[in-house]
């Protein structure tokens, strides 16, 4: 009798129980990376904290080639599977193949490093090009970690990866040396270390390497998922290499903290996304599938009603915080508003972008995320000559807005996803509309305590909206039928 597959969603509901249990973990390299950028900011300096931020964006690039999109492609074999045996053998694929990509890297460095404003920091891009291969290899069995349901140990691998080399790389700036090549070696210990307890942990299987059949269909998805994937880096962070190539390492560094501040919501969808994915995978009834996205898409606009207010509303004391005088906090806060808007779009391309996925239309995928990357290219070139930095936020906005249209035109036309209610939209446009008008309010101190004072009110409100969508559909949209006997344990921890 052929197992039933652990992730099977029991509805909306698993999607906020369980399901968000694996968000919180996957949240701990944000709340790292929240609680160490202001320690880095002041510690390094915009120059020194700009050569970092674009070492890290250089990071995910490096990252998304090694990954070859075998990530999604294992989370659909393990999805159709009865077991993990072949989903095993992709893993070893993974890290057979990020090993090559970071060796073919780091020979070829010499010929492109300058190219890239790393002239001056030559060791750094050693640094991440030894970070590339083990980064990799831990984000594909974590994956199959996640399809497993098997919290424990993906806990442990994703905690020492994502927070470990933060910590590790603290300790060496304040005892070794205090630059940005130094603090990165931090990164490169940590994902050694997870590396090796993931392959303790998920056992990656050799027959993996001869299994052409199943390597070949998941390299068919990944393909055009890793182009894809490069594409959307372009969309979150190639904006880094290009205000470093047009205004130079500090305006970078000025960047990255209002990014950093607005971006919390955007790095808490992606990781949902990814948690969410093999339940969706799991459901074999497409019109479910379709109910359950439209669902999980309006709840989350929902919860980012409060978010907006509170992250537009709290930026001006936040960035005083997080960045030293020398970053001019108090011209950033327009940046972090327009960041923080890209969640709405994102939560939409998030829910489409996974169904078609789920359907092995990586191509289209792979083709949008270009098209929308190269336009994303084109307007920061038009907009941070003109408007610096701000510039940046605004052409990443766009971006956003025309890859969420663009996926949705794409999906099938039946059956069809449902579109938010009118109410709905309104509230979005409502939330929307004040959180810009606030920042006509006067920037002083007495103001921006008050802005503060209700951004921590907006939390109440958050906590309850997310105690609501933990609850299940309301709607009652979501078809029946589409639990297994096992599915249900998804929706009852």
């Amino acid at each position: 009798m052929k197992e039933a597959n652990p992730v099977a969603s029991g509805g909306q509901s698993g999607l906020f129980g369980r399901g968000m249990l694996y968000v919180v973990v996957w949240s701990l390299q944000l709340v790292a990376g929240t609680v160490i950028s202001p320690v880095l900011a002041h510690l390094l300096g915009p120059t020194q904290f700009g050569a970092l931020a674009s070492a890290i964006a250089l990071h995910q690039v490096l990252s998304v080639l090694a990954l070859l999109g075998l990530d999604q492609a294992l989370v659909l074999q393990r999805a159709e599977d009865s077991d993990s045996s072949r989903a095993r053998g992709l893993v070893m694929v993974g890290i057979s193949f990020s090993l090559v990509v970071a060796i073919v890297v780091g020979a070829t460095a010499p010929l492109w490093r300058d190219a890239l404003g790393f002239g001056d920091f030559q060791a750094l891009v050693v640094v991440v090009v030894l970070w590339t291969a083990p980064a990799a290899a831990v984000q594909i069995m974590l994956a199959l970690l996640l399809t497993e349901d098997r919290l424990r140990p993906f806990a442990i691998v994703s905690g020492i990866s994502a927070v470990g080399g933060q910590v590790v790389g603290i300790a060496l700036l304040l005892g070794v040396h205090n630059d940005a090549t130094t603090y990165a070696w931090g990164g490169v210990a940590s994902q050694f270390a997870a590396m090796v307890i993931g392959i303790a942990v998920t056992r990656p299987s050799l027959r993996g390497l001869i299994d052409w059949t199943v390597t070949w269909r998941a390299v068919r998805l990944g393909v055009p998922l890793a182009l894809g994937g490069l594409a959307y880096f372009v969309l979150n962070a190639g904006d880094r290499i290009i205000i470093q190539s047009l205004l130079g390492a500090e305006e970078v560094g000025r960047y990255q903290v209002a990014y950093v501040v607005g971006s919390v919501v955007l790095l808490l969808l992606t990781f949902t996304s990814s948690a969410w994915s093999p339940r969706f995978a799991a459901l074999r009834d497409e019109r479910a599938r379709r109910d359950l996205a439209a669902e999980s898409r309006d709840e989350l606009y929902r919860l980012l009603l409060p978010v907006i207010l509170g992250v537009t509303l709290g930026a001006p004391v936040v960035l005083r915080i997080v960045a030293p005088a020398s970053f001019r906090p108090e011209s950033l806060t327009i940046v972090v508003f327009l960041v923080a808007l890209c969640a709405f779009p994102v939560a939409t391309s998030g829910a489409t972008g996974r169904l078609l996925i789920i359907l092995r239309r990586g191509k289209t995928v792979g083709l949008l995320s270009g098209i929308v990357a190269l336009v994303n290219v084109g307007l920061n070139f038009a907009l941070v000559p003109v408007m610096g930095i701000a510039g940046a936020a605004v052409a990443t906005l766009v971006a956003y807005l025309l890859l969420s249209v663009l996926q949705l035109i794409a999906l099938p036309r039946e059956p069809r996803l449902a579109a938010p209610s009118a109410g709905l939209v309104l509230a979005i446009g409502l939330a929307i509309g004040v959180s810009a008008a606030t920042m006509f309010l006067p920037d002083t101190p007495e103001w921006n305590i008050a802005r503060f004072v209700v951004a921590v009110c907006c939390l109440p409100w958050f906590f309850l909206r997310l105690r609501r969508a933990r609850r299940g559909p309301s709607t009652g949209r979501l078809r029946r039928g589409v639990q297994t006997p096992t599915a249900t344990r998804w929706s009852s921890q």
